[in-house]
């Protein structure tokens, strides 16, 4: 017995010693992908020495010979930082997620496969221009320089995922950047999601189903039940609805995702210090690594500086040293579905303008990871490649016999919107980004804009141009057969969306409708956040930076201030005191705390908690009886729907009547039934005490990382998570699920966010949502995440001599010898 137990002893001892080995074996591997920023390398295809100036907050400086040099350099960098982030996007571009991810990825892989990502890319190389086509070049050859370094130095593969993803690291391609380009136009626009939103709205409720999603001054629709007959309402499959939309996001970016951005500017003339300021903060998903990276490169027309996307040779959102520019995605109608009709008895062929036509077909091979390869079959129509039913529940409103095609204004070739975006961040003012714009063709943008004479707003991209006798105006998916509804072709945007010298000096756009332009789309960002922006910048004569910065970190709702008042007039003081301890109490004070709130979404406050809680609620409540399981995919608030029916807007009260029941209920039951279960529902949560409760329990920004984030262990060792203020409807917007035990969790939001001031260089400001690096080992993987919640940021100098006094390291790049 002795024996056994002193050997029971030995095998313990022996199996931690192994564990604590093979744990010491794999924090080497990993420790060894992370780069020495303080370095000298030899490569080839520079023409003289570069150097790689780091700050403490590890933003690259890059300063070269040529602009060929820095491009090369700007490749090395990113590829040092972000180099499994990199392979990842390109993937997700080419449809190739499920070879290092496996079958979960299929779905995700055959839509990029479908809407031709990586092929329109490859067609449209030729079509850049010489500048354009020599950044590419140079910038994939960086790239490939450090990918050669790692495969030289033993540098741990690169990054350590690598090592649990162990597919070969294909070199970079100048078509790989197109294609990330073509992979965040697609991730931008959610007009194909919406399209399917409003056919499923009509079918569930023909009468009054378009109420939820119509704006002021939006004509009405035809029923989807007239244009096809034989479309019947259908719950989707679970699992396969747009709230699952996060789910994808395995490859940073996912198609229809939606991304939404605040861009305002001010003329010197209505600043203190005499230059002109801009401040954008581009919103997307947020995950960890970030979407953006921060660097500052030194070309030829001067140094420019602001936040880059890794992949793509771009300061997309920055400064150079007479202009400043920041995007904002313009939800503009620039997709439209149609359904097509299959020839019954020949699924080869569909219904077209000339009658009975062949399918254009193409096969593809998927590889899986841990599964035998699928062939799938790629079909399209003159409208455009067939997707198929199971994305964004397609399925759900097709007539049986037909099929969903897709156009898309980034769907084709021959597409220099690389080209415009590198020559917007070389233009010297606004005329000239103006028209360096003029050839971007997707995703469609508001680009604000600012130099040392004024500033500007335009809409840059291509804009569909459809027949004044399309039968749904690119709302709702139309019959695919009728010429009236396909497009025309495309036109450049409207010169009613550019004003280059506003009179008041002071630009703003946040995605919302441009006013005085209509007919580009009816789904763009809620007016509620241009109103609130506006406010902000209208209501001071003269502003400063500081001012800039509390605008873009401004976390009060408009949303709340707007409806608390109309849902809640019959509620408050109405009732009787109640005893302590009872329901009707807690919605008293429940109703007591809200009377005095500003609508501030502080993370440290109950109100905006009980507000959240009580608006979800009463959404639900109203439409449930109506819409049945379409409730479940309304994931997000339309308060404009609750306007109407709370003001009886066109009768829209009825929605307060449930159907089920005999008594005829009014707005003011349902809002305090609706309350009433909020109440009860965070009671559960958190306990009866309200002033306990904390908007930032339930609201917390959930940066995961896409391919560690899921796995037992190193999920809390690469995902960030922390309590944030804000909300969907805040010019800070901190986007929320939607869906789940916790829909309150923060999914979206400023992922980087920056300030730049024309009168000082030097005194401009950035941050992203998590750190330059993406080596969860390196000091720099999270670096940036508590100041980026606190709505704090870095300073980035254009002065090339102040840059190099705070180097924390140099990487110094020589060309190989021959």
């Amino acid at each position: 017995m002795v024996t056994i137990f002193r050997w029971l002893v030995r095998l313990t001892v022996g199996l931690i010693g192994l564990a604590l080995a093979l744990v010491l074996l794999a924090w080497y591997f990993a420790i060894r992908s992370l780069p020495d920023y303080d370095d000298r390398y030899e490569v080839a295809g520079i023409s003289a020495p570069v150097e790689i100036v780091r700050t403490t907050e590890d933003v690259p400086h890059i300063f070269g010979k040529t602009d060929r040099d820095v491009f090369f350099a700007l490749g090395l960098a990113h590829a040092q930082d972000r180099l499994f982030q990199m392979t990842v996007l390109r993937r997700a571009a080419q449809g190739r997620l499920a070879e290092i991810y496996g079958p979960g990825a299929i779905r995700a892989d055959d839509q990029a496969r479908r809407l031709g990502l990586y092929r329109n890319a490859r067609a449209s190389l030729e079509a850049q221009d010489p500048q354009a086509r020599a950044a590419l070049q140079a910038y994939a050859e960086g790239v490939n320089a450090w990918i050669g370094q790692v495969n030289l130095g033993a540098r741990g593969r690169g990054a350590p995922e690598f090592f649990l993803y162990p597919e070969d690291i294909a070199y970079w391609e100048p078509a790989d950047s197109l294609a990330v380009l073509k992979l965040l136009a697609a991730s931008s626009t959610v007009q194909m999601r919406r399209e399917v939103l409003r056919a499923r709205l009509s079918l569930a409720d023909p009468a009054r189903g378009q109420d939820l999603v119509a704006r002021p001054g939006e004509p009405p629709m035809p029923g989807y039940a007239g244009l096809f007959p034989g479309a019947r309402f259908a719950a989707p499959e679970r699992g396969a609805g747009p709230q699952d939309w996060t789910a994808t996001l395995a490859g940073y970016l996912a198609p229809s995702a939606g991304a939404t951005a605040n861009g305002f500017a001010a003329a010197k003339a209505r600043t203190a210090a005499g230059g002109a300021l801009l401040a954008n903060d581009p919103q997307f998903a947020l995950t960890a690594p970030g979407l953006w990276y921060l660097a500052r490169i030194e070309l030829a027309s001067g140094g420019v500086i602001g936040g880059t996307i890794p992949g793509m040779p771009l300061v997309l959102s920055g400064r150079n040293t007479r202009l400043a520019w920041g995007v904002t995605p313009a939800q503009i109608d620039d997709q439209d579905l149609y359904v097509e009709e299959v020839q019954p008895g020949d699924p080869n062929r569909y219904r077209g303008a000339e009658g009975w036509t062949a399918f254009a077909t193409r096969r593809e091979t998927l590889r899986i990871r841990g599964a035998e390869p699928q062939t799938i079959t790629l079909r399209e129509t003159e409208n455009g490649p067939i997707i198929p039913g199971a994305q964004l529940d397609l399925a759900t409103v097709l007539p049986a016999g037909h099929v969903a095609a897709l156009s898309w204004t980034g769907g084709f070739g021959n597409d220099r919107s690389m080209s415009a975006l590198l020559a917007l961040m070389q233009a010297p003012d606004r005329g000239a980004a103006a028209q360096a714009l003029g050839d971007l063709i997707a995703p469609a943008m508001i680009v604000t804009l600012a130099d040392g004479a004024g500033v500007g707003q335009l809409l840059a991209g291509a804009v569909p141009r459809r027949s004044p006798g399309h039968q749904t105006a690119g709302r709702m998916p139309a019959p695919g057969w009728i010429a009236a509804n396909r497009w025309q072709g495309l036109d450049a945007a409207p010169a009613a969306a550019t004003d280059l010298d506003p009179e008041s000096g002071i630009t703003a756009a946040t995605g919302a409708a441009l006013p005085g332009v209509p007919g580009l789309g009816h789904d763009g960002d809620s007016g509620y956040r241009q109103a609130r922006l506006r406010h902000l910048i209208d209501s001071r004569e003269v502003h400063s930076r500081d001012s800039f910065i509390a605008a873009q970190n401004d976390i009060v709702s408009p949303v709340a201030r707007a409806l608390l008042p109309l849902v809640g007039a019959d509620l408050w003081f109405t009732d009787e005191p109640a005893a302590q301890g009872t329901p009707e109490r807690l919605r008293q004070d429940a109703l007591a705390l809200l009377a005095n709130w500003d609508g501030a979404m502080s993370e440290h406050l109950p109100e905006p908690l009980i507000y959240a809680a009580w608006m979800r609620a009463l959404q639900d409540r109203l439409v449930r009886d109506d819409l049945g399981p379409l409730a479940d995919d309304l994931t997000e608030l339309y308060p404009g729907f609750i306007d109407r029916v709370f003001r009886d807007t066109g009768g829209a009260s009825a929605w307060c009547d449930i159907r089920q029941s005999a008594p005829v209920e009014t707005c003011t039951q349902i809002a305090r039934q609706a309350l009433d279960a909020a109440l009860l529902d965070l009671t559960a949560r958190f306990g009866p005490d309200l002033a306990s409760w904390r908007w930032g329990d339930l609201h917390r920004a959930r940066h995961v990382h896409p391919a560690l984030g899921d796995m037992r262990g190193l999920s809390y060792i690469v995902n960030l998570i922390q309590p944030t203020s804000g909300g969907d409807a805040t010019i800070a917007r901190a986007g929320m699920l939607g869906h789940g035990r916790n829909p309150w969790l923060n999914v979206t939001g400023a992922a980087y966010r920056g300030v730049y001031d024309l009168a000082d260089p030097d005194s401009s400001v950035f941050i992203i949502s998590t750190g330059q690096s993406g080596h969860p080992l390196s000091r720099h993987y999270d670096d940036m995440a508590e100041l980026w919640r606190r709505g704090e940021y870095v300073g980035m100098s254009l002065d090339p001599d102040l840059a190099r006094a705070a180097a924390a390291g140099v990487t110094r790049l020589e060309p190989a010898a021959n």
